[in-house]
Parts: structure tokens; sequence; C-alpha cells
């Protein structure tokens, strides 16, 4: 009897020191921190990404939170080019404090943030594979020929038809990418772009010849269409349900890119942007009167 009770009480003893070291194994897991997006590069001296020296021309500092993917639309250019001269194997891993460049090797760094005195060439990344890609080798139409400035004033409902439009800037003549309702204007503190609503499937348009550099997700945009006109100018499509072209193909103005969608946004819609180098700027300024 004896025996047993002593059986017992230590039996009892295990349980109790098993539990409480579950317990401590629970809260030091509970106190580790998450990874981060990005690896955040700190020195044994104890300099952070924040100390270091600002970025010089041609370059860009990474920031925790940055993908290179954004880095490049705020940039002006193609995230794969970006990867390539910056010898980048993993696109999705870089580091706090990274230093890249965001021009080509050998521009003219001198001229304005982001932006190259090279012509647009084409692409030396093959294209990839994506669902419902149709590749289109049209060639790519010489740059426009400069003329004077045009504006179009502001409305309410976007062109019921694609037009060409008057130069802007003496660089890019655009035409509406979708037709329908618009629904959301450029506001340079929020909506970088306008938003155009329409039907689920409804075609979305390339605005002028160019080089697609971008399909795929981006968080904000939903499923993305990029496409580069020159070294100054490019156009991004968003909230796509299907797209139609692939990385690195041509496109001619007019041509259907993609199928209207609600990807990433609360209502079926065309989130339609042009960004000068790099920088968001009011499309209304580059589209024709209806």
């Amino acid at each position: 009897m004896h025996n047993t009770v002593k059986s017992q009480n230590f039996a009892r003893a295990g349980q109790l020191l098993a539990a409480t070291s579950l317990a401590a194994l629970l809260a030091a897991c509970a106190n580790s921190p998450m990874p981060a997006p990005v690896v955040d590069r700190t020195s044994t001296s104890g300099t952070t990404a924040a100390t270091l020296e600002p970025a010089p021309p041609g370059h860009y500092r990474v920031k925790r939170g940055d993908t290179l993917y954004r880095i490049a639309l705020e940039n002006g250019q193609s995230y794969r080019d970006v990867a390539a001269w910056n010898n980048l194997t993993n696109v999705n891993q870089i580091e706090v404090g990274q230093l890249l460049r965001i021009v080509p090797p050998g521009a003219d760094v001198n001229t304005a943030p982001g932006v190259a005195t090279m012509p647009v060439a084409p692409g030396t990344v093959q294209a990839q594979p994506i669902d419902q890609a149709r590749p289109n080798g049209t060639p790519v139409s010489p740059p426009a020929t400069p003329a004077a400035a045009a504006s179009a004033p502001a409305a309410t409902p976007a062109a019921t038809a694609p037009a060409s439009a008057p130069a802007a800037d003496g660089s890019v003549k655009l035409a509406w990418p979708a037709t329908g309702q618009m629904v959301g204007k450029f506001d340079d503190k929020g909506n970088k772009g306008i938003d155009i609503a329409g039907k689920k499937g409804d075609s979305v348009l390339a605005a002028d010849d160019g080089r697609v550099i971008h399909v795929g997700p981006l968080r904000g945009y939903g499923n993305l269409v990029i496409i580069k006109h020159n070294e100054t100018f490019l156009t991004a499509y968003g909230h796509n349900d299907k797209v139609l072209v692939a990385e690195q193909s041509s496109v001619r103005k007019g041509q259907k890119i993609a199928e209207m969608g609600n990807s990433d946004t609360d209502r079926v819609k065309l989130h339609f942007e042009v960004r000068k180098n790099g920088k968001p700027v009011d499309p209304m300024r580059y589209l024709p009167p209806q």
C-alpha cells in the first residue's frame, strides 16, 4: 500500500515537471519575432538601413516593406531589368539597406531620377508563361513625333471608343483603355490613376504601342499589366480578370491585352495609371476628349 502511494506521488511529480517545461517552451515561442518580409541588414557596429548614406543617382536604397516589383514600378522600370542589372537570382529576396541600380548600366543618371537616356531595347529575359497568355510578336512602332502639348478636360464618363490623343509633352499619344463610367479620378495624394467601371470580361486595351514589362499580381493593384512605351512613359492596368499578353511581348495601340475584373478590389473596374519617369501623373492630361 505504501509503495503504491509512493509510486503515485512520483508519477504526479513527473507530470508536473513535464507541464512546467511545456509552458516554458510555449512562452519562448510566443516571444520569438516573426520573420520580416525583407532581411534587415545590420552591421556589427549597430548601423542600420536608416543610418546608411543616401542612394547615389540612378540607385535606390531598399527600405523595410519594399518589394522589387514596386521598386521597379515607382522608377518606371521592368522588375526583370532591375533584377538583371543587380545580378539578383531571386526577385523575391532583397535586403533592407541594399543598394539597387534602377537605370541601365552606362545610362546618364544626371538627367532625372529613374530616367536613362538610352532607347528602349527588347528584353533579354524570356517571357514567363502565364494562364491564357497569347504572346504577340507585332513590332513596336517608333516613338511619337513631338507635337504641341494638349490637355483633355476632365469628364465624368469615360470615352465610348478608343481614340488617338494629341501628343502630351511631345512623347505619347494615348487612347482610352476601356469603355465605361469613370468612378475614380486622379489624386496625387491618394488615387494614382483613374478608375473605369464595367462588367467582368469587358475589354482592356493598350493605350499605346509598347512592350509588356510586368504581368502578375501586385498588392493594391490585383492582377496587373504594365506596358513601357519609351524611356519616359509607362501605363499600368490593374484589377484584371484574365490577361491575354505575356511579359516581354510587343503590343499595339488598341490591342486587347486583358479582360476587366475585380482582383484585389471591391467591384469590377479598370484602374489605369500613366507614369512619367516612374511618377504617377493625371491620365486625363494624356487622353483625348470624348
